[in-house]
Order: C-alpha cells, then structure tokens, then sequence
C-alpha cells in the first residue's frame, strides 16, 4: 500500500560523482519549503559505469527531474529524448525534465554565469580571457562569453592539451569564433598569458573540498589589481586559487552566486515558479558560516 504522506510528493535530484560537497539540496528543498510545494530533492551518487541504468531509473522511479554535474554532464546527452538549444551549442547538461518519460536536457549553468559576470560585462567585451577546464563547465562558460560577453581572445588551458583544441575545434564550428589560443595547464609556463587575461575562469574541481589546499596555480605574478578572477567552485566559498588572486588585488568571485542562479532557472524548469532567489542566498549564507 502506498504510503499517504508521500503520495503526492514530486522527487527531483542531483546525479553525479563525488557530490558530498554539494549544496543543492539545501537550495532546492529549502525553496520548497519557502513556496510550499510538495516536492524532495535527495542526492545521487552515480558513477560512470551506473550512469545509463541511473538514467533507466529516472523512468521506471518517475523521478520528475535532475541536476547533473561533473562527470556526466556531456556523457548524459546519448542517453536523452530531447535537447534545449543551449545543450545543442554547449554538449552539455545539468538540468533534466522528465514529461511523463521524455527526458530533456537543458543547460542552466548559463544563466548562472551570466548572473555572476554580468556587472564586469564592459570590462570583459574586447578583452583578452582565460578559461581552465575543458569539461562541461568550461563548456557553458565559452558559450555564455562567446554569446553574451563578446571577448577578444579566449585562452583554453587544460591539462591534456589535446582536450583544449577539441574544444577550440567545437565552438569555432558551432559559433563561427575563430580568437582562441590553447595551453597546457603548466602554471611557470602560463605565467604571462594568464596576466595578460582580463577575466579569468576556473572551470575545473581543482581546490574543491576536501581537496580545498590545490589550486590551478600558486604563482602570483599572475594576477594584479585589473583583473576578474572567477572560481566555479563554490565548497570553499573562496578557495585557494581565490585567495592567491585577491592577495594581489585582483576582484575575485566565488561559485555561489553561479550556483543559486543555475539552481533558480532548473527550480522553475521542473515547479513552473520562481525561486526566491535572494532568500535562499541569505539562508546559504547563513548555514555556510555556522
């Protein structure tokens, strides 16, 4: 017999490997509680080797939606009905729908960069950029420049080189931006195109908790007080690769404000409503420093 007091619940989640770092579900079931809708939102620790019959268990459970994050958020595409046209440009995922088992993939990691960068936007156009990762977030922070912020130059770094060119080769196709250049992530090697960068983005796990003590790069001839430093990370709210950045008087930013935003778009993708963005900033805030 089904249990009554959870009939009606909907259950969305997050799938992925690690996520005990994870605040998502504080966000989410927080804002369920604050627009009183009867929805859960649990974690899912899913490996690669499980990610297709994870996705089989969306189905057969009627789970009504996910988050996805690292490292699955480009294998996820073969497995869906229906692609969003971010998805499309991207290759990535982090959000899913399920309308009564069609799946659709969306891309929200847009819409919480755009948020996070968008008052550097002047400074960011006509500026020479760098980006450190090549997986799906280094994905959606290409696009989202390429699309919203219009840089002059845009450096992939990465630590298989081979990675960073692919991903040069996918946007000029997928976008017509031929201004890329590609490093191997060798910091005494990058020290010059790193300080040359306007805006500098971390797209990688590096410095995420526990592993809080690594960092893109130590060295700090390269940053200064003109620039933009970008962590995705959000586990530490500043993180090492911050801290290096803001001694030398760079304007640093975390991964929260990226992730209640991208959380605040997948929020309203499954409910249909808003999420109330700004009390559930203050709530994270709050349960962080306690």
């Amino acid at each position: 017999m089904k249990n009554s007091f959870f009939a009606n619940t909907k259950l969305v989640g997050l799938i992925g490997h690690p996520i005990k770092q994870s605040y998502s579900p504080f966000i989410n079931n927080v804002a369920f509680q604050l627009n009183n809708i009867d929805y859960i939102y649990l974690p899912f620790d899913v490996t690669s080797d499980d990610l297709e019959n994870a996705v089989k268990g969306v189905l057969a459970l009627g789970i009504n939606g996910l988050n996805v994050t690292i490292p699955h958020k480009e294998k996820i595409i073969e497995y869906l009905d229906d692609l969003s046209e971010e998805v499309t440009m991207i290759g990535a995922v982090n959000t899913i729908t399920n309308d009564n088992g069609k799946l659709k993939g969306f891309n929200t990691d847009v819409q919480g960069i755009v948020a996070t960068l968008s008052s550097f936007k002047k400074d960011i156009s006509g500026a020479k950029v760098s980006v450190i990762g090549s997986g799906g977030g280094a994905r959606a922070v290409i696009y989202t420049l390429i699309r919203f912020f219009k840089p002059a130059e845009i450096t992939i770094i990465n630590r298989t080189i081979q990675r960073a060119d692919t991903l040069q080769s996918f946007f000029s196709e997928k976008m017509r931006y031929d201004n890329f250049k590609t490093e191997e992530l060798i910091p005494p090697d990058l020290t010059e195109t790193l300080h040359n960068s306007k805006l500098i983005v971390n797209a990688t796990p590096i410095g995420m908790f526990p592993d809080s003590d690594d960092t893109p790069t130590y060295l700090e001839e390269s940053f200064h007080e003109n620039q933009i430093i970008f962590d995705m990370v959000y586990n530490p709210p500043e993180t090492k690769f911050l801290s290096v950045a803001k001694n030398q008087g760079a304007k640093v930013v975390g991964g929260l404000t990226m992730l209640v935003h991208q959380a605040a778009k997948s929020f309203e993708l499954w409910t249909e409503q808003k999420m109330p963005v700004e009390k559930i900033s203050d709530s994270l805030e709050l349960m962080i420093n306690e």
